[in-house]
């Protein structure tokens, strides 16, 4: 057992201590001045001790009512979250988990992330960044953003954008003692190669493809900086460690912001592209449905431009 005095008193004092006022207090407690004038008092004589001190326009705390307010005030805080953590972890109706590479997420998605809170602050968003692909159909996971070559059998799948990769590298690089003109200056440079993709498919652009493309001589280009994450390569660049064949939409915001520029408008693209995939339960929950509306509409608005298919 607690050896407390009565809660209606202490709630009462709670609000008046609070506003430092007696008129604001039954207002809020939603019951008469009296009332609240009567808790107090009878809490101050179980107390034995005056919590107030009333002046003729005002009230302000004794040195024990500071005291014991300190306590009160934070005793009906833990209350007020604990009984939130009752209805909070059971009710997930308004939560939307997206599954995405770590990568993706840092360099396309999170700087995103503020348009979507802005406008559906109701919608409980969580990332799960990972290179594990999920099983949509056991995970926890209601939305996978996913490159691949459109193999989305048995789901609900819309292509949010094709993908390229040309050369980037940092503005200070560009114009640096040996400056990029033509596309044979870059062999000048430490090349950055992105190897996320190449564990599963061989054939992705690489800088022999696009040196190809840009109608130099066949050469051998796989000497340099290799990342297995798209983010680290695209971040080398940007410190001035050499050029990356960085993919466009991955590396949007680096070059919109400056900290990329891409030399070239030479593009070597990709097959297949990246997809917002779910089941068809899931694709049914309107939140869900929210999240992957406001995907297509980020994903237009991307270098790559408005999706198209395969």
């Amino acid at each position: 057992m607690y050896d407390l005095p009565p809660l209606n008193g202490l709630r009462a004092f709670e609000a008046a201590a609070r506003n430092l006022s007696f008129a604001k207090a039954p207002e809020e407690l939603n019951v008469t001045p009296a009332a609240v004038s009567y808790q107090i008092r009878s809490l101050e004589d179980q107390l034995e001790t005056r919590l107030f001190r009333r002046l003729n326009r005002a009230v302000v705390l004794t040195d024990t009512g500071a005291m014991i307010f300190s306590g009160v005030r934070d005793g009906f805080a833990g209350l007020k979250r604990a009984v939130a953590q009752i209805a909070s972890p059971l009710s997930t109706d308004h939560v939307v988990t997206a599954a995405i590479s770590p990568h993706m997420a840092s360099k396309w998605l999170a700087p995103r992330l503020a348009r979507f809170i802005e406008r559906h602050p109701d919608i409980d968003l969580r990332i799960a960044a990972s290179n594990t692909t999920v099983d949509l159909t056991t995970d926890k996971a209601d939305v996978a953003i996913r490159w691949n070559l459109g193999d989305n059998s048995g789901l609900i799948a819309d292509k949010l954008m094709n993908e390229a990769v040309t050369p980037m590298c940092s503005p200070e690089l560009l114009d640096g003692d040996l400056p990029i003109r033509t596309p044979a200056d870059v062999l000048n440079h430490t090349l950055i190669h992105d190897d996320t993709l190449v564990r599963h498919w061989p054939d992705v652009p690489a800088w022999s493809k696009w040196l190809a493309l840009a109608g130099l001589p066949e050469q051998e280009a796989s000497a340099g900086l290799h990342f297995d994450h798209a983010d680290h390569g695209l971040d080398a660049a940007i410190e001035g460690t050499g050029v990356v064949l960085g993919r466009r939409a991955m590396g949007s915001r680096d070059l919109e912001q400056g900290r990329l520029v891409a030399p070239f408008d030479l593009d070597l693209p990709f097959r297949g592209g990246i997809f917002s995939v779910t089941t068809e339960e899931k694709a049914a929950n309107p939140h869900v449905r929210t999240f992957r509306d406001w995907l297509h509409e980020e994903a237009a608005g991307s270098p790559m431009g408005a999706a198209i298919d395969c």
